[in-house]
């Protein structure tokens, strides 16, 4: 069987008991994704799958139900996704260890509609901490991708 990370085919690994997580970083190299708690309860190692957002750290490799994209995965001809590039633009960053996971669960918010008021940006990013509390600078960074997004597509 295998596993399609970023559009490409990987075996899946023969220890059934692996995490997502652990098979990206340690055998694909891919450590754009990060481990923070490992628990499931800081977002740190935020992934999509089949554009839905999941925890990677609770996910069985040999079990992912669809395409995996990861933040090394949303970067189009070397171009920075809009997310990331608002990420920039309005210092949503600070130390940049939780980047990753905030930039994967932002792009599922717009993706989900739940961008109408910066009370509900906060609670659907709530399950992404920041330890550096950027929290005002990340939503600003998803109005500013949404708006850009708006604009772009009119």
């Amino acid at each position: 069987m295998m596993l399609t990370i970023n559009g490409t085919d990987h075996p899946i690994p023969d220890d059934i008991r692996r995490t997502l997580l652990d098979f990206m970083r340690e055998d694909l190299g891919l450590v754009g994704t990060k481990k923070g708690c490992d628990h499931g309860q800081c977002g740190a190692c935020t992934v999509h799958v089949d554009g839905r957002r999941i925890l990677s750290c609770l996910q069985l490799a040999a079990t992912v139900p669809g395409a995996v994209t990861t933040i090394e995965g949303i970067v189009t001809e070397g171009d920075l996704h809009p997310m990331q590039a608002a990420f920039l633009e309005h210092d949503a960053y600070q130390c940049g260890y939780c980047t990753p996971g905030q930039i994967m669960s932002a792009i599922a918010c717009v993706n989900e509609g739940h961008i109408r008021s910066d009370r509900e940006i906060a609670e659907w990013m709530s399950g992404n901490l920041c330890r550096c509390a950027a929290y005002t600078q990340i939503r600003a960074a998803i109005r500013a991708c949404t708006l850009q997004t708006a604009e772009a597509s009119t």
